[in-house]
């Protein structure tokens, strides 16, 4: 059931297991035992079920039957926007504990309903190839690697795998609650879907990934700072969605219609997108600070853009040495200096 690609990924690293005590992770917990690859386990108790604390209880108790570390964080959010505050809530946790333990690779338990479920998100919002492919086997991250090695595997056979061994999990009621987007498209097209034609949505899947690849942007690198050529508004507003994603954040479809607006705007207070003159887009953390005048002048003559340059300063990174190396990633004849 898990994806070789992935297994090979995560063989000889140090791996945190993203655990919630459900039906994906608690059967993931077991094969990834049974493949034997070492991990430890994080969860996150959001204090909204009746079964909240019985499932961070079960992790403690698995992760010392087993002899693995386990790091557990309670905490109580607002309803209005729920899901993305859980998520931010949850990532920020995780990597905090990748960051202080040195952890190389963090696995979740996204499986093939998953998958399409996005797949659905995606198409009914509009979506590229990139976007309805969606999340594949492993995404680089600016410290970390996110693996996913149930991709290709059903919901129905992590239930039938816990079952034929006896194996004790929770079920999450707000699953059934399809006031959620996500619970909308899995009770109403994705699981019936799946359960007709699972076999042809896996293959369809694996060409997509490989299609996929065809359009990739080519993205410049630079600690949390990610760089990419202008081509067209929709291409644009993908790749600075994708950027974001890379470096932590889930832009709503509001927030990428500001993106796509003009690309000079601040998201989720934290992050920024910006256009230089040049057609060369920026992606970073947003950071308010007070800046030499020195410093200033020299990001105005490397063109980059005003809502990164914060960013910079707190990083003491050289702006015009930083110019280069994107002129030069690019190969461009005139570029950024």
């Amino acid at each position: 059931m898990l994806d070789a690609r992935a297994l090979e990924a995560l063989r000889g690293k140090k791996n945190l297991l993203a655990f919630s005590a459900g039906v994906d992770s608690t059967a993931l917990f077991f094969l990834l035992r049974e493949a034997d690859v070492n991990f430890d386990i994080a969860l996150v108790n959001y204090n909204t079920r009746t079964n909240s604390d019985a499932e961070e209880a079960y992790a403690k108790e698995l992760a010392a039957k087993y002899g693995k570390e386990c790091f557990t964080l309670s905490v109580k959010l607002e309803k209005n926007d729920f899901e993305n505050e859980a998520r931010k809530s949850r990532y920020a946790f995780f990597e905090n504990s990748i960051k202080e333990h040195r952890y190389q690779n963090l696995i979740t338990a996204h499986q093939l309903n998953d998958k399409l479920e996005w797949f659905f998100m995606r198409l009914s919002r509009g979506g590229g190839v990139k976007e309805l492919f969606g999340m594949g086997y492993d995404d680089d991250r600016s410290f970390y690697r996110i693996v996913r090695p149930l991709l290709k595997t059903q919901k129905k056979e992590l239930y039938e795998y816990l079952t034929k061994h006896k194996i004790k999990f929770f079920e999450d009621e707000s699953n059934d609650d399809t006031a959620f987007e996500r619970n909308f498209f899995r009770h109403n097209f994705a699981n019936s879907f799946l359960e007709k034609f699972g076999d042809g949505v896996a293959r369809s899947f694996d060409i997509l990934e490989q299609e996929a690849a065809i359009f990739e942007e080519n993205f410049f690198v630079f600690d949390s700072i990610i760089v990419f050529k202008s081509i067209s508004k929709i291409v644009d507003e993908s790749n600075a969605a994708n950027a974001l994603k890379r470096i932590g954040y889930l832009p709503s479809m509001a927030q990428r219609d500001e993106i796509s607006s003009g690309f000079d705007c601040v998201v989720g207070g934290a992050f920024c997108v910006a256009k230089n003159e040049d057609g060369y887009i920026f992606v970073a953390p947003y950071v308010k600070t007070v800046m030499q005048k020195d410093f200033k002048e020299e990001c105005r003559i490397a063109k980059l853009p005003p809502k990164i340059r914060g960013y910079l300063a707190t990083k003491e990174v050289n702006p015009l040495e930083l110019a280069k190396q994107i002129d030069y990633f690019f190969g461009s004849l005139g570029g950024l200096t």
